[in-house]
């Protein structure tokens, strides 16, 4: 990495490189800037972080899994493979940790109501279960596509006590929720927080999600060091929006040894139109408050995307990967549907573990580079969720109809 990017100047600034910022309506420049202030009062803060650590440990259930993959290390030859598993947290996804952080800020500010969009619903799951623990109010934005093909998540959410709002307008997908929610936080942001899923949008939530889910590398950097005394030679992790991905990087990226990988949503394949592979594929614009890197026309109109996995089918992607990849630190690479369908599979029959469509782009990921590399290199791979939410949907693309009824 050149002496360009300082991830902790950058956080602070609000700016990653050239990307970042904020680019929002008047309407909520005012709030926005409130929460930037109370996140800079309350991060450091010893009585704040000592509550958000303490519900990570006795309520998320972290430390999560550093799990030595034996079967898939033997049978792929090459790279020693460990996987973090996020799926083992409360709720079955990395998403709790970074709700945790900003609903405990919600809460210092005075808000008795939080929103959140979500895509696979791991993030509104995640939001309406601290919303219940809590006693906050709570309303979901889910695409109308993503309800369809989500409905466990969707009556998880409810049973919880959430409203759930499908979004019909667009293509009724991740960016359309964001969309709605936005508006929604325009009009009550007096109540209201916006509990943002990913590391996107406007200067600080890229910052917040970072930090708050920096406990994954932080932990993992620990476990490793535990185990086997070393540092990994690379980090893999599925990328959509960013933010497991972000947490999984956050302790590596000043560590120049530690290659870290991304692994985007290919869909149907980068030369289609079916896809959602923004690294691959996208250009530099402004969306959803934030200066980065998204699917779009020449006219800078955002473009339909497409994956199997509700979780990686956005347009764009946060800040801070961009500049990442601009400066070379990371790597980001495209996983078609079919590659993240056979590693679903894959994951299950070696190791016995159901994981998330989104988490088995960094399988395949896995899957190809474990052979190329030596056997005393390690590789830690996120496994960023469960995927009891996606057996019915990739049984279907199987060709398998099950009754869910």
């Amino acid at each position: 990495m050149t002496k360009n990017y300082d991830p902790e100047t950058a956080m602070q600034a609000g700016r990653y490189l050239d990307y970042g910022g904020q680019y929002l309506p008047e309407v909520l420049m005012p709030e926005i800037n409130r929460v930037a202030a109370a996140y800079a009062k309350y991060k450091d803060d010893p009585d704040f972080l000592n509550e958000f650590h303490t519900l990570l440990r006795e309520y998320a259930g972290r430390p999560s899994l550093l799990y030595y993959a034996k079967n898939m290390t033997a049978d792929l030859g090459g790279a020693q493979i460990y996987l973090k598993r996020e799926d083992l947290n409360h709720t079955g996804a990395h998403k709790i940790n970074n709700v945790i952080g900003q609903a405990l800020l919600a809460k210092r500010m005075g808000k008795t109501r939080l929103i959140a969009e979500t895509g696979a619903g791991q993030h509104g799951v995640a939001t309406a279960t601290i919303a219940a623990l809590f006693g906050m109010e709570c309303e979901i934005f889910m695409g109308k596509m993503d309800t369809d093909r989500q409905r466990l998540n969707v009556y998880r959410m409810e049973l919880l006590g959430a409203k759930v709002n499908a979004v019909t307008s667009g293509s009724m997908v991740l960016k359309d929720a964001v969309n709605a929610a936005l508006q929604n936080y325009a009009a009550r942001s007096d109540d209201t927080f916006y509990v943002m899923g990913s590391a996107v949008g406007p200067h600080p939530f890229p910052a917040m999600v970072h930090d708050f889910q920096s406990v994954i590398s932080k932990e993992s950097k620990a476990q490793l060091q535990d185990a086997i005394g070393q540092l990994p030679d690379y980090v893999v992790a599925c990328v959509g929006g960013g933010s497991n991905a972000i947490g999984s990087f956050a302790e590596y990226i000043k560590d120049p040894s530690v290659h870290l990988i991304g692994c985007e949503a290919a869909g149907k394949g980068i030369t289609t139109k079916q896809t959602a592979a923004t690294m691959a594929l996208g250009s530099t614009g402004i969306f959803h408050g934030m200066k980065s890197r998204f699917l779009q026309n020449h006219d800078g109109q955002i473009d339909s995307v497409y994956s199997i996995s509700a979780g990686l089918d956005y347009p764009g992607v946060g800040p801070e990967h961009v500049a990442l990849m601009d400066e070379g630190r990371a790597k980001y690479v495209p996983i078609t549907d079919d590659e993240a369908v056979d590693a679903f599979e894959y994951i299950a029959k070696q190791e016995g573990i159901i994981a998330a469509i989104e988490s088995c782009h960094a399988v395949a990921e896995v899957q190809k580079l474990a052979p190329t590399l030596s056997k005393n290199q390690v590789i830690i791979c996120t496994l960023s969720g469960r995927g009891d939410k996606d057996v019915a949907s990739i049984a279907k693309y199987r060709g398998i109809e099950l009754n869910e009824d």
